[in-house]
Order: structure tokens, then sequence, then C-alpha cells
């Protein structure tokens, strides 16, 4: 009998053992970069301390200056969770590595349940531009060469229509193509006059002087609620599958179940919170590596046409 108990309690000692094991004593929230860093590790603080509650494992908010940070620090697993990646960074990690992440939604607007969104051009409200055509000598900005909204599609777009690339200013069009950094230094350096036109993204969906509801606009919105009065669109992309929440597979999978349901009841209990990590009034839907084949193809392309 003594040996019966002695047995079993060396196996409920090892199924403790390896359930403790199982959950990590930390993870890591990764936020592409791009926009105020205060204001984004604010916007995420919610989604943070929900984790801590729900997992009992503390959950710690890695900004990055920029996409590539997070692209890298998925792949070096060094981050275990993002809320909303972009797409293009998305590709990114896929084809370095299509075992890195797992996907666990893509993020749908509340507003239309629309699956997308929109790559736009940017001018002041008070400049003559009307369309791509009317920037020809003047100064343009892309966000960061890891966007899809940002870079890769707008990018595109402009080889398809005015020939060339950006080393050589789309065969001369544009006076000078830059990076910005963001889209929120996209938006500043339209305002400011730094740029004559630039890239950002939005959905294109509910009230233009509210920003729209999602979008780079309407987070821009809580710096200047008067945002909208002064710059316009001049261009807008067709549709972008919105950016896919994930999580890192070098997780124990055990716990990266309990942490993507964790994810799963943010969204369902505090969508507040949810859509406020993730820009804008969105909340998440079933998905896979289908909807984002367009994006990885495109990325693909491009990486071959430039070797």
């Amino acid at each position: 009998m003594k040996k019966l108990l002695s047995i079993g309690i060396a196996v409920a000692s090892a199924m403790t053992f390896n359930a403790n094991a199982a959950a990590p004593s930390e993870i890591n929230l990764g936020i592409l970069g791009g926009q105020n860093a205060a204001a984004q590790i604010g916007d995420n603080q919610c989604v943070a301390n929900f984790l801590n509650a729900e997992l009992g494992v503390k959950t710690n908010i890695r900004n990055s200056s920029d996409y590539n940070a997070v692209i890298q620090g998925l792949l070096g697993e060094k981050i275990d969770l993002v809320i909303n990646m972009s797409p293009k960074s998305y590709a990114e990690v896929y084809l370095n590595d299509p075992k890195a992440v797992d996907l666990v939604g893509i993020t749908v607007d509340n507003t239309d349940n629309s699956r997308g969104y929109h790559s736009v051009i940017l001018v002041k409200e008070d400049s003559p531009y009307q369309s791509i055509e009317d920037l020809k000598g003047k100064v343009f900005s892309f966000a960061d060469p890891n966007s899809t909204s940002g870079f890769l599609i707008p990018n595109n777009q402009l080889e398809n229509t005015l020939g060339g690339n950006m080393d050589n200013q789309f065969d001369g069009f544009f006076k000078s193509v830059n990076f910005s950094g963001g889209h929120e230094q996209d938006i500043v350096g339209v305002l400011n006059g730094q740029f004559d036109a630039a890239v950002t993204w939005s959905s294109m969906v509910g009230d233009v002087y509210k920003g729209y509801s999602a979008g780079a606009l309407l987070r821009y919105m809580n710096h200047d609620a008067d945002l909208m009065k002064k710059v316009r669109i001049i261009w807008q992309s067709p549709l972008i599958a919105n950016g896919p929440t994930i999580v890192s597979n070098r997780l124990d999978p055990e716990f990266k179940d309990k942490l993507i349901a964790a994810v799963k009841k943010l969204d369902r209990e505090d969508n507040a919170c949810f859509s406020k990590a993730a820009g804008g009034s969105l909340h998440l839907e079933e998905t896979s590596v289908a909807e984002y084949q367009s994006i990885i193809d495109l990325v693909k392309a491009t990486k071959f046409a430039q070797r």
C-alpha cells in the first residue's frame, strides 16, 4: 500500500512539475513601430493586464522602433504574441519559417464585418493635388519597408503606373522618395509640409471626419481632432486582408492553446480593450494562411525581382 502511495505521489509530483514547466514565467507582447511609443504602450496595457490575470504569467510589452524588430523577435523567439500584425510582416515571417507562428484569427471591422483595409495616399487639404499624376516633381514618403499599406502595396502600384522603382524615384517622376519610419510620421510629415504626399492605412469605413472606423488616421485623431479637415485622400488601394493576431510556436503547445483561448476571451468579453490594442473598432474571426497567400506571393515575387 505504501509502495502504491509512493508511486501515486511521484506521478502527481511529475504531473505538477510538467504543468508548471509548460507555462513560461513571462511572455512578450510585441507592438509594431511607427506610432507614438507612449500611446502604443498605453493602448496595449489593458491586454497585458488581462493576460496577467487570466494566465498568471507576467506579460511584458515590447514596443519596437520598426516592423523589422517584431519580425526578428518572432523568428528569434523573443516575441510571443502580436495583436494586429502587418500582413507583409506576417508574410516575411512565414517565408523565413512557415512554422514560426500560428494564426489566432484575422481582425475584422465591427462596423460592417469587412475583412480588409486600404492603403491610401494623403495630401494636405489645401494642396492642388487630386491624383498621383499631379505629384510629378514632388516629395513622396512611404512609411516602413515591412508595412503592407505603408510600402508593399503602394510601391507595387507606383511601379506599375509610373515605371522604375523607389531607388530611381519611379523613373524620375518624384523629386525624392523616402521612408519616414512609420504611419504617424507620414501623417505628421504631410501636415508640416515635409512631404507633399505620403501613404498610410485606413478602413475607409464609417465617418470620414472621425478618421473612419480603423487605421492610422483614427489613431492620430487622439492627437488632433481636426486632422480630417487638414488632409485629403487622393488614392486608395484595392482591399488588403486585415492584419492577423499571431502567437509564437516556440511556446509549449498546452500553454499556447491557453494563450490563444485567453486572447479570444479578451476579444469577446472586453472588445473595447482588444480594439484599442488593434488600432480600431475590430474583432477576431477565424482565418488561415490562404487569406494571406496573395500578400505572401507578392512579397516573394518582390524579393526575387530585387536579386
